[in-house]
């Protein structure tokens, strides 16, 4: 079975139940979820041996978030235990033309004032094939910049393939302090995933005439920008999911990659959305199992983007689809009709 890692952080979600507004609630929905646990949950769920790198409190909410994880499927060996608190985001739901809303209660959480003392990377590495993580990680703190570019050296010794998602976060740091930190880890990345935004607050790439808010993209200020990243950071991939927001209920997906020589951009799908938290860690965890699996790039991007397509329809921060699922919807079946 094929080793891959991921690390970062896992959060407690409280989301308002029935669409409600925040000052509306009277009660919380609980999930738990975090940008590179996400993509753990969707790997194990593929069926490969997917690690997920944190520290956690030693509380029952720590052991909460642990048991979440090993529920579905995930190997929690190398999450340390210790720190205060566990990270928690709020999140009111929107629908229609009203925006969905978030709001974090994540400062000094546990695995953002961990030390690099606190993992053996060689050991978390050894025999690992696939290392993924994201920009979220190391804008929780500087001592979380500097575990990342740690864990990064030592994935790249053991010859470890990494992906990022840039995942640029405002409510966590600057467009100058992302583009310091970010570009100096980019020396250790293969495979590079962003969204419009994410390459021109993290890496200072700006896309031609492009506003999701019109529901329309304009594919050539991507094709422009995905040469400079490659030519700047020599990346085997550069890939970015396409939203098309319509609304905060109806949006086109799709993707687009980059191998240095030719450009692919996949189907689309119009989603009803029911929960899109998570649509880009699930397209994070369908490009991993398939480049790892032996897929080509064009096939790996068409089963990345029906996977986070499903994830749209899935309430929760993990998209919890099969394999055969996948496939079904690429291969053209997304009737939705009742499965007797």
């Amino acid at each position: 079975m094929k080793k891959v890692v991921t690390m970062g952080e896992i959060m407690l979600r409280l989301s308002t139940p029935r669409y409600e507004r925040f000052v509306q609630a009277q009660s919380f929905d609980v999930v738990y979820g975090g940008g590179e646990a996400n993509v753990a949950v969707s790997l194990a769920n593929y069926g490969l041996d997917s690690y997920f790198v944190s520290k956690l409190p030693q509380n029952p909410i720590g052991d909460s978030a642990l048991n979440h994880l090993r529920r579905f499927g995930v190997k929690t060996d190398y999450i340390a235990r210790g720190g205060d608190r566990v990270g928690i985001y709020f999140l009111e739901t929107g629908a229609s033309m009203r925006p969905s809303k978030v709001v974090y209660d994540r400062a000094h959480s546990a695995i953002s004032e961990a030390d690099i003392k606190d993992f053996d990377f060689d050991e978390i590495f050894k025999d690992a094939k696939w290392f993924h993580f994201s920009g979220i990680t190391p804008a929780l703190s500087q001592k979380a910049a500097i575990l990342t570019e740690e864990a990064l050296k030592v994935a790249k010794k053991h010859g470890v393939t990494v992906s990022v998602d840039l995942n640029y976060r405002k409510k966590l740091w600057t467009p100058e302090e992302a583009k310091k930190v970010m570009t100096n880890l980019m020396k250790y990345v293969d495979v590079c995933i962003g969204n419009e935004e994410d390459a021109e607050k993290v890496l200072g790439f700006k896309p031609g005439n492009t506003d999701v808010t019109t529901g329309e993209l304009e594919l050539e200020g991507y094709k422009s920008i995905f040469k400079q990243m490659k030519e700047a950071f020599d990346f085997k991939y550069v890939v970015t999911t396409l939203r098309e927001s319509y609304s905060a209920s109806d949006n086109g997906w799709s993707a687009l990659i980059y191998d240095g020589n030719e450009f692919y951009h996949s189907r689309k799908y119009n989603v009803r959305i029911v929960d899109r938290v998570g649509g880009g860690d699930s397209f994070a965890g369908g490009l991993i199992y398939s480049l790892i699996s032996g897929k080509d790039f064009k096939d790996a991007l068409e089963f990345a983007v029906a996977a986070s397509a499903l994830k749209h329809t899935i309430h929760g921060d993990f998209n919890l689809v099969s394999i055969e699922e996948v496939e079904n919807l690429t291969k053209g079946d997304a009737s939705g009709r009742v499965q007797r």
